[in-house]
């Protein structure tokens, strides 16, 4: 039906967080493994020993049995020892040919490097803050990512198919991002934002619904392939919404009506290798411009930026702001200048 979300496609068992468990299953089996043998060199040793052997006798007859070496016995074995061995054989000998071949498997099929790629991602997510989840990397993801980059924000990019993933320069988490567990390995109760970029509109609202339930304080950016989805992913908990189809017909037909005016913004906005960037800068409740007027901020003399417009605590825009316009805390101070410019505004901002 128009206008109907459908819940999202059920994953297959390559994607989701099955994919995690099925990367780790062949190491946890090796680890049981490993603990059986340990076990029965343990049961192996003090068997022998309540049969009369010493301690390093025991442990001789245990290890020369379970590993299939052959050597003699360390004495004259009765029936009862002889019962034992056999029990020992059956048990050890089996669970050590299964724990060899468990390793060769790890090691062969490279799931050892890439578990220990994944711990060593884990533990570089598990030190970022304030940094940005991308759920969804296909050609908008990438977009976002790269300019993400630029503006040095770190990223971590989630997303199910591990083919896409491989060899990117971001930090990355497999999984389905629709899952709390999945979200939660991409450090989300840290992160300062989330972009949700997926190709389907009601995977997007369930991952702006289970970020915004993660972390409230979230600034979440959703993709909407629909316009009836806009409002749907806005009432769920989105700040931003982006049609990326609306968006570049949009500036399309500015290139058309105001090619001069559009190519400048797009510049100013994307473009690298110009001077004069566009920022924003948000007033902190003690900062030093806090209860004075532009006039008196003289940010044009003090950091040779021009301030276009200012945003309150409202919401709303002031555009080309008065000089007896005064800045509280909270407002957003949009200014154009050069990149020392600015990151000089950045630390008048901040003093106290």
């Amino acid at each position: 039906m128009p206008g109907e979300l459908r819940g999202p496609r059920a994953t297959s068992p390559r994607s989701g967080v099955g994919n995690v468990r099925g990367v780790t299953s062949s190491l946890s089996r090796l680890r049981l493994a490993v603990a059986g043998v340990g076990l029965v060199l343990v049961l192996g040793t003090t068997g022998y020993m309540a049969f009369g052997l010493s301690f390093v006798d025991a442990v001789y007859q245990t290890v020369t049995t379970v590993t299939t070496v052959g050597f003699r016995e360390v004495g004259d074995f009765g029936t009862g020892e002889q019962v034992f061995t056999i029990f020992l054989i059956v048990i050890g000998v089996g669970l050590v040919l299964y724990t060899f071949t468990l390793t060769v498997q790890v090691v062969v099929e490279g799931q050892l490097r890439e578990i220990m790629g994944r711990r060593r991602m884990d533990r570089t997510i598990a030190r970022m803050d304030q940094h940005v989840v991308l759920c969804g990397w296909g050609r908008v993801g990438r977009a976002v990512a790269a300019d993400l980059a630029g503006a040095g924000r770190q990223v971590v990019v989630v997303d199910s198919d591990a083919e896409r993933l491989a060899g990117i320069e971001f930090a990355t988490v497999l999984g389905d991002a629709t899952l709390d567990a999945t979200l939660r390995a991409a450090g989300i109760e840290r992160a300062g934002a989330l972009v949700a970029a997926l190709a389907d509109d009601a995977a997007n609202l369930f991952v702006t619904l289970s970020g915004r339930t993660l972390n409230p304080d979230l600034f979440i950016v959703a993709r909407a392939r629909q316009e009836d989805s806009i409002d749907k992913l806005a009432r769920a908990g989105a700040d931003r919404v982006v049609n990326p189809q609306s968006l570049g017909a949009a500036r399309m037909a500015s290139f058309v009506v105001r090619p001069h005016v559009a190519e400048f913004v797009d510049v100013v906005m994307h473009e690298r290798s110009m001077e004069f960037r566009m920022q924003e800068v948000v007033v902190p409740a003690n900062s030093c411009f806090a209860g004075r007027t532009l006039r008196e901020l003289d940010l044009r003399q003090r950091a040779g930026v021009l301030v276009l417009a200012v945003r309150d605590s409202s919401g709303a825009f002031r555009s080309k702001p008065d000089p007896d316009t005064v800045i509280a805390p909270g407002d957003v101070v949009i200014a154009v200048g050069t990149e020392t410019g600015l990151q000089r505004l950045c630390e008048l901002a901040d003093d106290r």
